[in-house]
């Protein structure tokens, strides 16, 4: 659960990992990675930690291994999505210019004498333009050069991007696992806590880490009240307000929101007298999941109100 450049260990995906290493030992390594699966589930973390085998550096306490966990190691090159300044959150995209250091970076010698490791993090949030950048890099590969992108949406890509890269999908962690993760945390959450965190990042450690700096068990109540239509008109400002003033609680509660309207449209899918009387419960259902997701990403990427997104969520939810 901590910043991936650091982290020291990788939590259930050790299929993903012996295969990599397997690759290695054959001395045929391809020059592209991508590592797919769900948001949150430590595909950066196991990116750096490819990386690091690759540099010699998985001695996090050796002279290499600190520089790369200071970001100071001169053949590791990291590319992901910058901040907004005017805004203070992340773009919406990789553009060419975030792209263009890779190219100078390759030209150069390994200043190590092994090999140049590229991390593109967030990968299908490249632009197009980012997005060729990188093509010309694959279809063009320089010796002793690895790019290792990592994505949660390999759809976004460029077919021709994916099919240069060597895949592997790292899925969702089990319970057992997610548990683990939690209990190495330097403030472990209680028992009950943990449970409830489980239950609601479907098995992404990052999401949990999201939740608990969002106080996710607060908010998945405040989720409830909506879903069982508890909220009513005051009780709608009220729980715009708390989710508005929580540290990430308007991406968590969006994130619970849309969990919940999906598991209630496949809990009504699955009814066998909804669907033989043809009840239109689950369409309607299915066209409001579309709506919060539309309605958080526009929110986000245009700085909107998000105490009146949060109303306006409340209201479709109780339209439906």
């Amino acid at each position: 659960m901590s910043d991936p450049r650091t982290c020291r260990q990788l939590f259930g995906h050790d299929a993903a990992w012996r295969e990599f290493l397997a690759v290695i030992r054959t001395g045929r390594l391809h020059h592209a990675w991508l590592l797919t699966g769900p948001e949150g589930i430590g595909k950066a973390t196991m990116a750096f930690m490819m990386a690091r085998v690759l540099l010699a550096a998985e001695d996090h306490d050796s002279p290499v291994g600190r520089r790369v966990s200071a970001g100071t190691h001169a053949d590791l090159l990291v590319i992901a999505r910058g901040m907004d300044e005017k805004r203070h959150r992340l773009r919406r995209e990789i553009v060419g210019d975030d792209i263009r250091p890779i190219s100078a970076f390759l030209r150069r010698t390994a200043a190590e004498g092994g090999w140049r490791v590229v991390i593109v993090d967030g990968a299908e949030y490249m632009n197009r333009t980012a997005a060729n950048a990188i093509l010309k890099i694959l279809e063009e590969p320089p010796e002793r050069a690895i790019l290792i992108l990592t994505t949660s949406v390999p759809g976004r890509l460029l077919p021709t991007i994916r099919s240069r890269c060597r895949v592997l999908g790292l899925g969702a962690l089990d319970d057992a696992t997610m548990r683990a993760v939690l209990s190495h945390m330097p403030e472990a959450p209680d028992a009950g806590t943990m449970d409830s965190i489980i239950a609601m990042a479907r098995g992404a450690p990052g999401k949990a880490r999201e939740l608990l700096d969002g106080d996710g068990a607060g908010v998945a109540r405040l989720v409830a009240r909506v879903m069982n239509g508890d909220a009513g008109e005051a009780g709608g400002y009220d729980i715009a307000e708390q989710v508005t003033r929580r540290e990430n609680g308007f991406s968590v509660f969006f994130d619970l929101l849309c969990n919940a309207i999906s598991e209630k449209t496949r809990d009504l899918a699955r009814d066998a007298a909804v669907m033989r009387e043809r009840d239109l419960r689950p369409a309607r259902l299915a066209l409001l999941w579309q709506d919060m997701v539309r309605l958080r990403a526009e929110t986000e990427q245009f700085n909107l109100d998000r105490q009146q997104a949060v109303l306006t969520a409340l209201a479709r939810v109780s339209e439906t």
